[in-house]
């Protein structure tokens, strides 16, 4: 690593202990400048790069080859979502996740046809970061990871546990892996394109649309689609914390209009209201303006994000 790349680890450090405090009150975004910085840096990767490869993906390959690349994915993600049952001591839905990996791998061909689900055998959503949570570890600031987008801390830590034991990534040949794993992005991001569509008409500010939806539903997911709800008596009554009040209790609506999240596509939702998007777009579009907040960040922040990343090279990566 030469001087200048450490250079600018060190200058993003800084910015980091220097703007982490101003935020717009929202104590689960206390670093919401450099997010924001770093919202909008994926957002031009992926408006000049992922986007539109996923819109050529979708226009050329039929709905049967794009339904088979989901499944094969959707099996890979299997065996995680049956660790993780096992982990967290869901006995039961751990066994009907393992029938579900064997059935789609042999009958289903290697998982590109999903004959488990007309077995009886429904897909579930487990991953580490859930596991940390049922265990009792706490989520920890919200993050917007570059090239995955959001998370939070102990989700970033699973995202990488994850990761490190991805069969896909652990293959010997690299031409391999590598095909893989962007035809795994392209296919993931053209089954949001959809989805993307609500964002533009229900968001008023994305980045707070994003945060607060994928907060909510990774909240849905530890709890199995019941949380307890949240106190807010804590957030006081300062101005500074009436953006967070109100974006902690819009956040079921707007996880209702847009499930936003880097799992792999086609997994079933767990909310009821994520069940029926397009029932609670008004609604959500409604609650998003009234909860919306000023946007403080700083012309200058941004263009410091932006030069600490421009002399990286940049790889495509799930949102």
């Amino acid at each position: 690593m030469n001087l200048s790349k450490l250079s600018r680890i060190a200058l993003l450090m800084l910015a980091v202990t220097l703007t982490g405090c101003a935020t717009n009150g929202d104590p689960r975004d206390p670093l919401e400048p450099l997010n924001r910085g770093i919202y909008q840096f994926n957002d031009t990767v992926d408006k000049a790069v992922t986007k539109p490869i996923a819109q050529g993906y979708r226009a050329v390959l039929p709905t049967p080859v794009r339904t088979g690349v989901t499944n094969f994915f959707s099996n890979i993600d299997d065996i995680f979502v049956t660790a993780n049952n096992l982990l967290q001591f869901k006995i039961h839905t751990a066994a009907s996740d393992f029938a579900r990996l064997v059935a789609n791998t042999t009958f289903g061909i290697g998982g590109l046809f999903d004959v488990a689900t007309s077995f009886g055998l429904e897909k579930h959503n487990e991953d580490f970061g859930q596991t940390l949570g049922y265990w009792g570890a706490g989520d920890g600031p919200f993050l917007m990871l570059p090239l995955l987008g959001p998370s939070d801390v102990r989700d970033a830590i699973g995202t990488g546990v994850q990761g490190y034991y991805d069969p896909v990534w652990n293959l010997d040949n690299i031409a391999v892996r590598n095909s893989l794993t962007g035809l795994s992005v392209v296919d993931n991001r053209a089954n949001l394109l959809d989805a993307e569509k609500v964002l533009d008409e229900a968001a008023l500010d994305r980045y707070t649309f994003i945060r607060d939806a994928y907060l909510q539903q990774r909240r849905s997911l530890i709890y199995d689609g019941n949380p307890p709800r949240e106190d807010l008596s804590d957030l006081g009554n300062e101005p500074a914390n009436k953006g967070a009040v109100a974006g902690a209790e819009s956040t079921e609506k707007a996880a209702a209009a847009l499930a936003v999240n880097t799992e792999a596509a086609g997994v079933a939702p767990v909310t009821q209201a994520q069940k029926n998007p397009e029932e609670k777009v008004e609604s959500a579009a409604a609650t998003e303006k009234s909860a919306a907040v000023e946007n403080t960040e700083s012309n200058g922040f941004t263009t410091l994000v932006s030069w600490l990343f421009s002399g990286s090279n940049t790889a495509a990566g799930q949102e």
